[in-house]
């Protein structure tokens, strides 16, 4: 696999193509006891900035771990598509209206009284630093590649890796 390092704006895109390809993420908040509090989150929205945004409830354990510690990592993984991420940064609740209501999804209203719901709030999730690895392949081809690497004992192009730097 081969090692890109990503900078800046390329860095940014990169958080937004996978952060959506992958859209579900475990967000871990309390990261300094343990165990740690992890949960699934559904991405809403990945800005120009990098910036990834969800919906949770203020009432939430992960809101009062917010803040307590904006501290959080969040781990994207799609293995049939071979893409991961595993992204820390800085969290940040937010409860303005009109970015709720731009994130908000009909799906929303499992969790949700719609996006009047008063315990709605944003969490805006600023990346500090990320890492990646991405093979552009499915499971099915990627196996594949590895299978005749190994016969051949050529090394095969299987993606690349490498760090995010916002």
């Amino acid at each position: 696999m081969a090692t890109k390092n990503l900078f800046n704006k390329e860095a940014q895109n990169k958080i937004k193509e996978l952060a959506e390809s992958i859209d579900f993420t475990m967000l871990a908040t309390n990261l300094s006891s343990l165990p740690i509090h992890a949960i699934p989150m559904s991405t809403k929205k990945v800005d120009d900035l990098g910036q990834i945004w969800f919906l949770s409830n203020r009432n939430s354990e992960h809101n009062a771990n917010i803040h307590k510690s904006n501290d959080v990592h969040l781990f994207y993984s799609k293995a049939m598509s071979m893409e991961f991420m595993n992204l820390y940064g800085k969290a940040e609740i937010v409860n303005d209206k009109g970015i709720i209501e731009n994130l908000y999804q009909k799906s929303d209203d499992n969790w949700f009284e719609g996006k009047e719901d008063p315990n709605i709030t944003a969490i805006k999730v600023i990346p500090k630093d990320a890492h990646y690895w991405d093979t552009k392949n499915t499971m099915l081809v990627s196996l594949l590649k590895m299978g005749i690497g190994a016969i051949t004992g050529k090394k095969v192009d299987l993606g690349e890796q490498g760090e995010l730097s916002v």
